[in-house]
């Protein structure tokens, strides 16, 4: 197996003394994991970072192999890492795909969905800007895993996008993420606090 392509960073693991495995979101390979060597080095460090937009050429000698990848950087989205609203989102967003997507299935919408929703934090960091691409994100991945909502329903939470937020995290909690300590549920957790500080919803 080998084959090039552009892909989204989702999370990182640390593996071993200096490499990671990479979990990454492709537009045709749908979620692949690799391995990256150096990971842990100056130079890639500012590359695996959740977000971020990648070329990876994979490597394998078999389809079941872990592939190993090389990357390089495409777009980055790092300097958004800084802010804690923008990079709560992000979190959200790339953890949550990393987490519930089987490996190597295509999903090319999702990957457009997720660019989009990334290019949105970036050019609106003000939650006003992302929030309701944030919520069509949301509908998109349980409408892509086969939980999409009532039609009448997502119409109601259209209008109000914290609401329609609401709803898409019931679902997602129901549905998606039943694992006690999910992390990608604490990421959420840690993004909805900071949405309700951002709109004055809590003292």
């Amino acid at each position: 197996m080998r084959f090039t392509t552009p892909a989204i960073v989702l999370a990182v693991r640390i593996h071993g003394e200096t490499g990671a495995i990479a979990r990454m979101l492709t537009p045709n390979h749908g979620l692949v994991a690799c391995y990256v060597r150096g990971a842990r080095g100056r130079r890639m460090r500012p590359v695996l970072v959740a977000g971020n937009e990648v070329e990876a050429r994979l490597s394998a000698r078999t389809d079941a192999q872990l592939p190993q990848a090389e990357v390089e950087l495409t777009h980055s989205r790092a300097p958004l890492m800084t802010e804690p609203l923008p990079a709560a989102g992000i979190l959200w967003a790339t953890t949550l795909t990393a987490e519930v997507l089987p490996e190597r299935q295509p999903y090319p919408a999702l990957y457009q969905g997720l660019s989009g929703l990334l290019d949105a934090i970036a050019a609106a960091p003000s939650a006003s800007g992302w929030g309701p691409a944030l919520f069509a994100y949301e509908l998109l991945v349980l409408a892509e895993l086969g939980f999409g909502l009532d039609p009448a329903d997502v119409r109601k939470a259209s209008v109000d996008w914290p609401t329609g937020l609401a709803l898409t995290g019931r679902r997602i909690r129901r549905d998606l993420l039943q694992r006690p300590g999910d992390p990608a549920w604490d990421a959420r957790e840690r993004l909805t606090a900071r949405l309700r500080r951002a709109l004055g919803l809590v003292a």
